[in-house]
């Protein structure tokens, strides 16, 4: 019955493989998936990255349809950056519960008391707060971003984690930390990556920025998604403990064969993110559900922030 079971499961996968592919080319479809969504659908995806690197694939694609693979913030962002074409995302309900911890009044209250201070926003918010800030960045660039600005005074939301972890990287900034978390990378405590460093003694520590101070210090390397897979290559070490969600080890092995990777926790799971399935993106290729668009005077601004991001990373490189 087991490899019954087997076979079914995996002739259904080959059925939505064969069916995906037949929709991509029906709807003239691009496939963008993040690095933390399921291995079924970084399969399949034309082209998987961090946010910054979708953000950007999104405003270089020629389809007339983004199937963005993410959750919700995202496929805002390739909405905003590609109004002649149709975003879909697969689930509806994959949202970001940091995203969530920052609303546009807040937002707006908090500007009122540091009426000189410009607003960093970190890409995972809403397209409405987007439109109340100065800059977007990322977690690859944060830095950099905040190294651009001409003020000296910075409102940054609403990650605190990667938020601090930018003040000790720019001392001479003053950043106003909004006190929101990502709650997949809160879960990771200290304990728990000094237990895995017994494990793997021999084995390299690398964390996402949005982990706690705690954990950070105890890293070898701190990046982003991107970061991470970049370090992992140029590095001469053979094992890893991975300090972010459990979707990126699919592309650390697809890129280095023959290193090894462990994760420090079996918590380290961004439910949203998993909420995409092979099933979910056939019927929304085939039902083009569901479209995402962002009102346009919130657009309008909000853009502003995405393309200011873009453009400072463009002219550094």
């Amino acid at each position: 019955m087991h490899r019954h079971d087997q076979n079914f499961d995996q002739k259904y996968k080959e059925h939505l493989h064969r069916k995906i592919a037949e929709l991509k080319k029906e709807r003239d479809a691009i496939i963008l998936a993040h690095n933390y969504q399921r291995e079924e659908i970084q399969e399949v995806a034309d082209i998987k990255g961090d946010s910054y690197a979708l953000a950007v694939a999104a405003t270089k694609a020629k389809n007339k349809v983004i199937a963005f693979c993410g959750v919700l913030f995202m496929a805002e962002g390739a909405a905003m950056l590609n109004p002649d074409k149709t975003v879909l995302l697969p689930v509806k309900e994959a949202g970001c519960p940091l995203a969530e911890m920052i609303t546009v009044d807040k937002l707006r209250k908090k500007k009122e008391e540091y009426p000189e201070a410009a607003v960093v926003c970190y890409v995972n918010s809403s397209a409405a707060v987007k439109a109340e800030s100065d800059i977007c960045c990322t977690s690859s660039n944060a830095v950099e971003i905040v190294k651009a600005m001409k003020e000296d005074k910075i409102i940054f939301v609403p990650d605190k984690n990667l938020g601090r972890y930018v003040r000790e990287h720019v001392p001479d900034k003053e950043l106003i930390l909004w006190d929101g978390y990502c709650v997949t990378h809160m879960r990771l405590t200290m304990e728990e990556v000094l237990k895995a460093k017994e494990l793997y003694p021999g084995a390299e520590f690398l964390a996402h920025p949005e982990c706690r101070k705690e954990v950070l210090e105890l890293a070898n390397y701190v990046g982003s998604t991107a970061g991470i897979l970049k370090y992992v290559k140029g590095s001469s070490a053979k094992e890893f403990i991975i300090g972010t969600e459990n979707g990126l080890i699919y592309q650390l092995t697809q890129d280095n064969p023959g290193k090894k990777f462990y994760m420090p926790t079996n918590e380290f799971v961004c439910a949203n993110m998993k909420l995409t399935t092979l099933g979910w993106l056939a019927r929304s290729l085939e039902q083009m559900m569901y479209v995402i668009t962002v009102p346009e005077n919130i657009a309008v601004k909000a853009r502003k922030t995405l393309s200011r991001m873009i453009d400072v990373m463009e002219a550094k490189k």
